[in-house]
């Protein structure tokens, strides 16, 4: 059973039970239905439930209920479009309930790998003066000599002594990009070498 249906009012699954019923032929048009009181025992709900689901299906114009006459069923189509719309609506629901959980994840791995990059800026800040490591930014153009290239074609490493740690791509902080990384035109990219990196760096890139 989805979230949404274990949500769902008991007389909207009690409307959509008898449509259904409509549908599959269990019920004919033109047939009455057993009064609330029997639906109610029926069910095993309160009369003011059954009241509520057959209004819904009054609305809709599958049922038609009048003082007297109690509840007659009015149409077969009517009930398919009753079934349809709840089913497209409990859709809608699933799929904004989705999209509000997948928000909240990625708006807490924004959080985790803000909170990693700190804390790797701030080490290196507070080792610097016994480090011989340097921490630097630069930002990637379209003047790069290897825009477009993974950091494994450029052997980034080997033509600069530096290691790329992080790189800022569209707001975005990625962490320990791998081999795959592509240098693209926007990006800046996070280094750490000896003291000379930013250009040794520089250098090679541009």
């Amino acid at each position: 059973m989805t979230h949404v249906e274990e949500h769902k009012p008991i007389y909207k699954k009690i409307a959509i039970d008898i449509a259904n019923k409509i549908v599959k032929g269990d019920i004919k048009e033109k047939d009455k239905i057993s009064g609330r009181s029997v639906l109610a025992s029926m069910y095993n709900v309160s009369p003011e439930t059954i009241r509520r689901a057959v209004a819904l299906l009054h609305e809709s114009e599958v049922v038609s209920v009048s003082q007297g006459s109690g509840i007659e069923v009015l149409s077969i189509s009517a009930a398919e479009r009753f079934i349809i719309k709840n089913k497209d609506n409990e859709y809608l629901i699933s799929v904004k309930e989705n999209i509000r959980t997948l928000l909240e994840q990625h708006r807490k791995l924004d959080e985790q790998i803000q909170k990693s990059f700190e804390e790797i800026t701030d080490y290196v800040e507070r080792f610097q003066n016994i480090s011989p490591f340097t921490l630097i930014e630069i930002e990637i153009n379209n003047k790069c000599k290897i825009l477009g290239k993974r950091i494994s074609e450029t052997r980034f490493f080997q033509n600069t002594g530096a290691t790329i740690i992080a790189y800022r791509r569209n707001g975005e902080i990625i962490i320990s990009p791998g081999p795959d990384y592509i240098f693209l035109e926007g990006d800046i990219i996070v280094v750490t070498g000896i003291k000379d990196v930013y250009d040794s760096v520089y250098d090679y890139i541009y």
